[in-house]
């Protein structure tokens, strides 16, 4: 028969649990919060300043390029997950998109094939990135950097000797000009890809041991879990959304230039950094990383309609970024983590009960 002394310590102990609780899912919340109240403001300052920017000329052009972007920085994320880097993106999307109109040759017959192509390479390159860094064991910034050179040196080769700009299919183009519900079928596509990743790594049990082997990979290899295999998946899984990047930039862009997919070297870095990812692994949003994609695009978009110099605008696109950084999700978390901890013991100091009293 339980005693009201043990009977109290067990609600205290409980009560302690779910306040310690409480704190943990505040400070994950936290780290993710400055971007969207970041973009808030933006749109807030551009309805002043700018309003041009908030028409719906305007986001003809921000939601498709954002989407592109977003696509390219979820693949960023989840290498970022595994405390890694990725710089082969603008490699894999500029080959990617070669292969396209390379392979497909402008017949909407051989179209799948393209988009096969495009998606295959972007798996193979990161596949190569995974083994060389999870399981060679090499540093990711300069793997994947040569890695992407070697990429786009092909990439410049294939453009000369195959492509020699040949416009996409007709299907593709048309596709990505489709507005259902008045709204970019790229967009629409990009949305579906970002809630199916969120899902998966929320509430899945693949997702979760994924999560957890960033956070702490060594707590993850003492509990069974294969460590290496996760930062392979991590590379492979981002270059083929690298690929579906290439495939949905292609569609606006309807040819495949030289400076196809040049932009996005370190843009999915720092809409991943934005978003409130660790860099120490394991914490991330796939949500808050698309509306970090969101924010940075319509940044440059409210440059371009206030005239700004080029010049000018790599330079507040710069700042807006060291920014950002500041209040990165690390940073802010760390703070919160910091200023909650005395209020965090003080719950956990209950008094002590003598179970063993009748």
């Amino acid at each position: 028969m339980s005693t009201p002394g043990r009977t109290e310590g067990v609600v205290a102990s409980a009560d302690a649990g779910r306040f310690a609780l409480f704190l943990a899912s505040a400070v994950v919340a936290a780290r993710f919060l400055p971007v969207w109240l970041a973009t808030a403001a933006l749109a807030a300052v551009a309805a002043i300043i700018a309003p041009q920017a908030l028409q719906h000329t305007s986001w003809a052009y921000v939601l498709p390029y954002m989407t592109i972007l977003a696509i390219a920085a979820l693949g960023q994320m989840l290498v970022i997950m595994q405390a890694g880097i990725d710089l082969s993106t603008p490699g894999v999307i500029s080959l990617g998109g070669n292969f396209i109109v390379g392979v497909s040759v402008g017949s909407n017959h051989r179209l799948a094939l393209g988009i096969l192509a495009c998606i295959g390479l972007g798996a193979l390159v990161g596949l190569v990135n995974g083994v060389l860094v999870g399981i060679v064991r090499l540093n990711p910034l300069i793997v994947t950097l040569a890695v992407g050179l070697i990429v786009s040196a092909w990439s410049l080769r294939y453009s000369r000797d195959v492509t020699n700009s040949i416009q996409v299919p007709e299907a593709l183009s048309s596709w990505a000009a489709e507005k259902p519900l008045g709204i970019s079928a790229v967009f629409w596509t990009g949305a579906a890809i970002t809630v199916a990743v969120a899902l998966v790594l929320r509430y899945t049990a693949a997702g979760r041991r994924f999560q957890a082997v960033g956070a702490n990979p060594r707590a993850a290899w003492m509990a069974g879990l294969h460590v290496r295999t996760h930062v392979v998946f991590a590379y492979t899984a981002a270059g083929i959304l690298y690929g579906v990047a290439a495939v949905l930039l292609a569609g606006i862009r309807i040819t495949v230039d030289p400076a196809f997919g040049a932009g996005y070297l370190l843009a999915p870095i720092a809409a991943v950094v934005i978003a409130g990812a660790s860099l120490s692994g394991g914490l991330a949003s796939a949500t808050s990383t698309w509306m970090a994609a969101l924010a940075l695009t319509f940044l440059t978009q409210m440059l371009l309609i206030l005239g700004l110099s080029a010049a000018m605008q790599f330079v507040v696109y710069g700042a807006a970024i060291i920014v950002g950084m500041l209040v990165s999700g690390d940073r802010i978390a760390s703070l919160l983590g910091r200023a909650l901890r005395p209020v965090e013991a003080t719950a956990g100091n209950h008094p002590q009960v003598d179970v063993n009293t009748s």
